[in-house]
Parts: C-alpha cells; structure tokens; sequence
C-alpha cells in the first residue's frame, strides 16, 4: 500500500511485516518505460487509426481526383459518340464522292483501302497504356487517327474534282460523241454491239463495235479530240485508225479504202481521217467503228448524243439492238 505526503507526492510502502512505512525510492528509469510504452501504444492506435483512414476513407485530394476522372470519362464517351457521328457524315461525303462526282467526271471511285487504311506500328499507342481508362483513351485516339487520314483522303479527292471539273470542257470535247459517218451517207440502219452472226464464218461471234454501211469512198470522221496512235493495214481490220482520247478512252476505225490521218496527228472531232472502203476482213463497204474505255471494248450506241435528236437515238437503240449479221 502506498501513501503520498502533502504537495511533495513523496511515496511511501507499508510493510505488513516490520508494520512500518517505508519510503519509496525515485526511478528515472521506469518513468522512461513508462513513457515508451505509453508512446508505443499511442503509435500502434495512431497506425491503425490511420490505415483504415487511408484503405477505407478517400482524403479530400483523393475525392477531386476521382471527380475529375469521373468527368474525363464522361467526356471521352461524349466524344466517341461525336466521332461516330463524324465518321457517319464522312462516309456519306465518300459515297457521294465515288458515285456522284467522280462519276460525272469519268474518273475512277477510291478504293476502300486506300480510304481506310490505317497507322502503321504496334507501338503507336503504347505510350497511352497502363492506365485505368488506357481502353478509352486508346480508341478515341484510333478513331481521331482514322478520321483525320479519311480527311486527307477525301481533301486530295475533291482536289481531284476541282481540276476535273476544270478541264471537263477539254473532257467533254474528247470523249467520243457523234457518229463515224454522217447520217445522210448511211445505206441502211448500222450493224450492233454483241453477238452477231459472221459474215464469212456464218457463227455467230462477238462484235466489238458497229457497222456503218455507206459507198465506198465516203467520209469517215473522229467522233471526238485526240491522238493518233495507229494508221496502217493489218489483215482483218484492213486500213484501220486508232484514236486516243485520253481519260481512257480509244476508237477504232476500220475497213478505209484510204488513211488521211497520221500517226502523233492531233485531230478534233469531225475532222476526216479517211474515206469507207472494203480491205481487210469485209463482206462490203463499210466502216467498222469501235469504242474502248480503259481497253475494254463499251457499246458505241451510247456515244451518239452530240449527233441524234432522242427519237433519231431510240430509232438507232432499237436497230442496233436486233440480232443481225455483221459486215466483218
């Protein structure tokens, strides 16, 4: 049992043996380990204290941070959903492109490979991984990439039409667009495109172009502005002349009885490159016209129009179209 004295907190023991009190002497020592162990516990409640703050409570920088994340996240599938948007309107502007515009102009549509073609490198986008949102973030970038090369694409196409739409007089003028010979010169309604019966073969065969039958001697006319690239006598043809037109386009010529025109000549349309004859492979005067875009031989009857009035055009649509026999 202990007892203190006054102010002075002086401690005494009472010993049960001798029945006498017995000062308590002063320790420095366990009033330092009772102050550790004091702290200790203190630092180990502190610590437990602070780790469930820290695992189960955000501090207040924590909750800007995630409110601002939140908020990027949102805005990141906003602008997905405008890059869709984009994407949808671009290809339409593509579309319109390939099947309008270029098609007034006789040029080629882009090819979707070119259109869509991608960037190039695995490590592209690596830099944007390794995050909570990389998914995200990584294919709004794909989609911004696309579309700006879609841009380009489509900026470099309408460039295209620009010039096209420049030259489309000097087009115009070169693309085949009246008939070989005048109509007041034809002898009866001209041989069609397709499969005609042969006139020295008797099978039928496929006619690459038409047959205009006139006198021997008759003027023969480029249907449209060009260059000569051939004037000479080859066994079935006979005396034949090859224009080209440019943007693709050739005709051909056959069966003259005489060449006027000359190879590197620039001729314009309805200028004489030669008179209707019989040479070559031919059952009679005639001049064997053909039509080819791209090498691939197309049905003159569709290149008439600065040449026939509608009724004249259908009357010949008509003739033409009618399984008949050809002159060579």
């Amino acid at each position: 049992m202990y007892y203190f004295t006054g102010m002075t907190k002086i401690k005494y023991r009472f010993d049960i043996h001798s029945l006498t009190y017995e000062k308590v002497g002063f320790s420095w020592k366990k009033i330092a380990l009772k102050l550790l162990s004091s702290l200790a516990i203190g630092i180990v409640f502190a610590g437990v204290i602070v780790f469930i703050a820290f695992t189960y409570f955000d501090s207040p920088k924590e909750k800007i941070q995630k409110r601002e994340i939140q908020w990027m996240t949102y805005q990141y599938d906003i602008l997905n959903k405008k890059l869709g948007q984009v994407q949808t309107v671009l290809g339409d502007i593509q579309k319109r492109d390939d099947n309008i515009y270029r098609m007034i102009f006789e040029a080629e549509p882009i090819a979707d490979e070119i259109r869509k073609a991608g960037f190039g490198g695995v490590d592209r986008y690596k830099e944007l991984e390794g995050f909570e949102n990389s998914k995200l973030i990584v294919e709004s970038t794909k989609k911004l990439d696309q579309i700006s090369k879609q841009l380009y694409v489509q900026s470099k196409s309408f460039d295209d039409v620009v010039k096209m739409a420049k030259n489309k007089e000097v087009m115009l003028a070169c693309i085949p667009a009246i008939q070989p010979i005048s109509g007041k010169d034809l002898m009866h309604e001209p041989s069609g495109f397709g499969m005609r019966t042969h006139p020295i073969y008797k099978t039928l065969k496929f006619h690459a172009g038409m047959d205009f039958t006139a006198n021997i001697g008759t003027k023969i006319y480029a249907t449209g502005d060009g260059v000569i690239v051939t004037a000479e006598y080859v066994s079935g043809y006979g005396n034949h002349v090859v224009i080209n037109h440019g943007y693709g386009y050739e005709t051909l010529y056959g069966h003259m009885v005489k060449i006027v025109a000359r190879v590197g000549q620039k001729i314009k349309r309805g200028e004489l490159i030669g008179y209707v004859g019989n040479t070559g492979l031919s059952a009679g005067p005639h001049v064997h016209y053909e039509v080819h875009k791209n090498g691939n031989p197309i049905n003159p009857v569709n290149f008439y129009y600065n040449d026939l009035t509608p009724a004249e055009y259908k009357q010949m649509i008509e003739a033409s179209s009618h399984p008949s026999q050809s002159f060579d």
